[in-house]
Order: structure tokens, then C-alpha cells, then sequence
């Protein structure tokens, strides 16, 4: 799972501990952090349509073989529960990709 986006209203004044999250990401999907980033961006707004969420995770993950959707659905009701025991109530979206056309160019060291 390489990047997690979090989204949460400004007006939360719920903790958002990342790296306890991050923790738990990587351990329901076997994941190291260095491929697993969490990055969070609090709004002004969103619409509410039928959901109460304290936060909004968008997930993009390759898409391996292994990854079936049962597997898939099992993880995200998992990363539904870690938010929950952090104290907070997710909405979570998660997007596969193909690999083969996945690009990426990190910082130079």
C-alpha cells in the first residue's frame, strides 16, 4: 500500500496519531513503511451525503494477483478498525493499479 491520502476537517480536534496509524496500515497489509506513506490534508469542507466520518482515507494500491477482492474488502473493513481504535470514524476508499504503469522518481540522496 504506497500512499495513503487522509483527509479530515480543520474543525476536528480528534489526535490523528500518523505514525501509530501507519503502524497498524503496515501490519494489516504487510507493508513496511518506507512503501507505506500516509499523508494527511485537513479542509475547510466537504459534502456530507450520508456519511458522519471523522476522516476520509483514499487508498492507492498495486494490484497483485493475491490481492482478490475478498482479500481487498477483509483489509478495509481492518483499516476501518484501526481508525477506530485510534478514536476515529473513517470512510475508506481504496483504488488498485497496474504496476506496469505505475512511475515514480524519489529525491536524490
Amino acid at each position: 500500500m504506497p500512499l495513503v491520502k487522509l483527509f479530515a476537517r480543520q474543525t476536528l480536534t480528534k489526535p490523528i496519531n500518523l505514525a501509530a496509524i501507519q503502524s497498524k496500515l503496515c501490519n494489516i497489509w504487510s507493508t513496511k513503511p518506507n512503501t507505506t506513506k500516509l499523508i494527511l490534508t485537513r479542509v475547510d469542507d466537504w459534502t456530507d451525503e450520508s456519511f458522519q466520518e471523522d476522516i476520509y482515507v483514499d487508498i492507492r494500491a498495486y494490484g497483485k494477483v493475491e490481492r482478490t477482492r475478498e482479500m481487498v474488502l477483509d483489509g478495509m473493513h481492518k483499516v476501518q478498525g484501526a481508525f477506530k481504535e485510534e478514536g476515529l470514524i473513517a470512510n475508506v476508499r481504496l483504488e488498485t493499479y497496474d504496476g506496469e504503469k505505475y512511475f515514480h522518481v524519489p529525491p536524490k540522496e
